[in-house]
């Protein structure tokens, strides 16, 4: 299993998801070790897959759009296409790794909206689905190896419990999936917003692409994600600005027009009331490191009007 490197737009690696034949799914599964040295590795980037990491061993920290969270094992990490991450001082990680193209979530439409939420938590604690989720992991590598009659559908089946004991291992009152249809349009419209190339997009834009009314947008997205679309619009624009401050070289002006603002002058406005700092104050603060243990991400941060 290989993991292409290329170079996005933005000047951060981009990797691609490459499964080599006999298996030619949109899904790979196994090791640190036998998916590949990029797997571990200590350099900021993003994918342009799904990427579900259960660590069972190793120090170090995992750093998923500038959270920095210590390696504390068994946890499970889950890092959705767009997420800069990267693996700080880790050494001698262990477990698995499970990569797949949204294409392979078809039969489980709901799960993305899952995935989405699951993804804005850095770590997830497993507690009493420690056992049960490596039983499963074990048993989902060894159907993607073996290759035994109808694998494709024990593996997204298999894929969908992974999912469902990931949302139980939240923190109590987080609750579990949204109702299908309001998870379906939910996970739609996160999918457009979180597309780099689609931070121009409006709450009316989006809507018209969904084929829904903006009111209906709003209540749907609302009822899922306890946001308004609105707001979680300009929440993506300022994470993609913190993610290219803090790991790219580009300036102030090249970013602001990455993030979506035609005029720099009023993205400095946006980001200060955003995050209470200029741009130039957010880049000099995070010194270079690629975190700030300060900087929250979407999911974890605090919901405004």
């Amino acid at each position: 299993m290989d993991e292409r490197r290329t170079t996005s737009r933005a000047d951060l690696p981009l990797h691609r998801l490459q499964v080599p034949r006999p298996h030619l799914l949109p899904f790979a599964i196994g090791g640190f070790d036998t998916i590949g040295p990029l797997s571990r590795a200590g350099f900021p980037h993003r994918h342009s897959f799904f990427e579900i990491v259960h660590v069972t061993g190793g120090t170090g920290a995992h750093v998923v759009d500038l959270v920095h969270r210590p390696l504390r094992p068994p946890q499970l990490c889950v890092i959705a296409p767009g997420q800069v991450h990267y693996w700080a001082d880790a050494d001698g990680l262990t477990g698995q790794v499970v990569l797949f193209n949204e294409d392979f979530l078809l039969s489980h439409p709901q799960d993305l909206a899952a995935l989405r939420s699951l993804a804005g938590r850095p770590v997830l604690r497993l507690g009493e689905q420690a056992a049960p989720v490596a039983a499963l992991l074990a048993d989902m590598e060894h159907e993607y190896r073996a290759r035994p009659a109808g694998y494709p559908g024990v593996l997204r089946a298999s894929l969908h419990i992974l999912i469902v004991r990931a949302l139980r291992a939240r923190a109590p009152g987080e609750g579990g999936a949204a109702p299908d249809r309001t998870a379906e349009l939910a996970a739609s419209f996160t999918r457009l917003i979180a597309d780099p190339g689609g931070l121009r997009r409006s709450v009316a834009s989006c809507a018209q692409e969904l084929g829904v009314s903006p009111g209906h947008l709003q209540a749907l997205v609302k009822q899922a994600t306890g946001r308004t679309p609105g707001r979680l619009i300009r929440q993506q624009r300022t994470l993609e600005a913190k993610r290219l401050l803090a790991c790219t070289d580009l300036t102030i002006r090249q970013v602001s027009r990455e993030a979506g603002f035609d005029d720099p002058a009023y993205f400095c406005r946006f980001f200060r009331r955003e995050t209470g700092m200029t741009p130039g104050e957010f880049r000099a603060g995070v010194g270079g490191n690629h975190h700030d243990p300060r900087i929250t991400s979407i999911a974890a941060a605090p919901d405004g009007p």
